[in-house]
């Protein structure tokens, strides 16, 4: 894929990249130099648990956790 530097220095990822490693705006990367014209992007961990709501909806079987009803964990 190619992709070009903008005046300002900005690098514009490709819309196929970002959505199939679900990257959107305000993440953090960094950028490491393997040598002259050669780097690297690493993107920063997010937070401890960033986007557990999303995967969890993205289960492939719907239904799978059903909510007990009870008022206390002391009745089960």
């Amino acid at each position: 894929m190619k992709t070009t530097i903008s005046s300002k220095g900005q690098i514009v990822l490709p819309a196929e990249l970002r959505a199939k490693d679900r990257i959107e705006a305000g993440q953090e990367f960094e950028i490491e130099r393997l040598g002259r014209g050669k780097y690297r992007l690493i993107r920063v961990a997010g937070r401890r648990n960033e986007g557990l709501v999303d995967w969890l909806e993205a289960c492939p079987v719907k239904g799978y956790f059903e909510p007990i009803e009870s008022e206390s964990t002391d009745t089960l």
